[in-house]
């Protein structure tokens, strides 16, 4: 969805934009420009602004600055508060801020403000807001704590030929605009954006909270099920083989340097990136993961409205969460997929086969490459459609075990000081060999 340069706001919500008055337009508009000296390039960032009778105030700092701040010796201050997470506090959510807030920031940082003379002062409907925080946030840096990210990875991209690495990622992208419509369909808009990794894409839903969290789940498993539904209809290698990572978590958003602009559209790094990227390094093909994450549950209503106002939804679990999504799943009922109506569709994480032994999922734990590990599930998802079942996502069956040998039931153990066996040698060596090898995957 495209930004105007002037207003800062989706240049496709036509109503937002008719309500500013021209006269905030112009505001609007010499706010841009004079965002867009002061940057020079992406030299320096904004951190916030405060309003004032005759223009904005506004933090500017160079684009190391922060860097340097969150490395400093002075880890914390009288308040308990240390520097990252004082930056971290400062360029979350809205950057609106006090007067008498500003100029403690700016104390703390040792930054003096700079003004924006401004032809009139800003008004305080919403919608001039939200253009000036839109505006703000596209020459800063934001750092977002909780959100839902996809990543979609294409299966052996660069064996293929140039030719079909642009197919798969045209056919990749339809899926994603695809599902876009068939939930816009069921009264379920996602807003989302996405950015390429070369042969896949993260995406994101840029509205925030427990239920776009949902969305973007159901978003993930319509696109699962349209590229399963072109690749079985297709002939050659034009519709990719796909493994995915759904995952909570914190992360930075962007906007990078286009020529002499900002780009209209944001990109996003951190922890939830960075887990998605070691999770999908070692998933198969087909493959469907979700992380180990805790958030709050999509199902929470408050009853009173003191409830509402503190925001106190539960936290739940990843397998909760995933139990949460599967129980609305009947929403998405009637969906089409290639002409044919979605009668029933649920997914559920893998669960042991046993479950007196260890009753609940699986979770496998993932170490990298730098000795770094996490957790994650696999989920599977069943689709009826009108006779036809797709089984989507990889079965039991192919999945790793646990890494440790445990001994059967009844198996004699060895005695102590006695010779070890032909087949206790070979485990060992292949123990050690499993040790060299940092990246792996095994059942938790």
């Amino acid at each position: 969805m495209a930004e105007s340069t002037i207003t800062g706001i989706p240049s496709g919500d036509r109503e937002s934009q008719d309500s500013i008055s021209i006269v905030q337009r112009g505001n609007l508009k010499t706010l841009e420009q004079t965002l867009r000296r002061q940057w020079r390039l992406g030299q320096n960032i904004v951190l916030c602004w405060s309003a004032d009778e005759r223009g904005l105030l506004v933090i500017f700092v160079p684009h190391y600055f922060l860097g340097n701040y969150c490395a400093g010796t002075a880890a914390a201050t009288m308040q308990g508060e240390d520097n990252e997470a004082f930056v971290r506090k400062l360029i979350s959510g809205r950057r609106r801020k006090t007067r008498e807030q500003l100029f403690k920031i700016s104390e703390r940082l040792d930054i003096a403000p700079t003004f924006i003379k401004l032809n009139t002062a800003l008004t305080e409907e919403k919608n001039v807001l939200e253009a000036v925080e839109q505006l703000i946030k596209r020459y800063g840096l934001s750092y977002v704590e909780s959100r839902a990210v996809l990543l979609f990875d294409i299966v052996e991209f660069s064996l293929h030929t140039p030719f079909e690495q642009a197919s798969q990622l045209n056919s990749l992208s339809y899926s994603l605009n695809s599902a876009y419509n068939k939930l816009l369909a069921q009264g379920i808009e996602i807003n989302f954006a996405r950015t390429t990794t070369g042969d896949g894409y993260y995406i994101w839903n840029r509205d925030l909270g427990p239920a776009a969290n949902q969305d973007l789940f159901y978003f993930m498993l319509l696109v699962v099920a349209d590229n399963a539904v072109a690749r079985a209809a297709s002939r050659g290698h034009t519709v990719p083989v796909i493994r995915a990572a759904y995952h909570i978590g914190g992360h930075y958003e962007l906007y990078q340097a286009e020529g002499v602009n900002p780009t209209v559209f944001s990109y996003i790094v951190g922890d939830v990136t960075i887990e998605l990227a070691r999770m999908l390094d070692h998933a198969q093909a087909h493959q469907i993961l979700v992380g180990d994450f805790h958030c709050e549950s999509p199902s929470w209503k408050p009853v009173t409205e003191a409830q509402t106002a503190g925001k106190a939804a539960p936290m739940i679990s990843s397998p909760a969460f995933v139990s949460t999504c599967n129980r609305g799943l009947p929403a998405l009922q009637g969906t089409q997929l290639s002409g044919k109506a979605i009668k029933s569709l649920a997914c559920h994480l893998t669960e042991s086969p046993d479950q007196t032994e260890k009753p609940g999922p699986r979770r496998f734990r993932i170490v990298d490459k730098h000795g770094l590990s996490r957790h994650a599930y696999n989920l599977q998802i069943a689709i009826d459609l009108e006779g036809q079942r797709l089984c989507l996502g990889l079965d039991g069956s192919r999945l790793p075990l646990r890494s440790a040998r445990e001994p059967v039931a009844g198996e004699p153990r060895p005695r102590p000081g006695a010779a070890p066996s032909t087949e206790e040698l070979f485990d060992d060596l292949a123990g050690l060999l499993k040790k060299r090898s940092t990246k792996v995957m095994t059942e938790d």
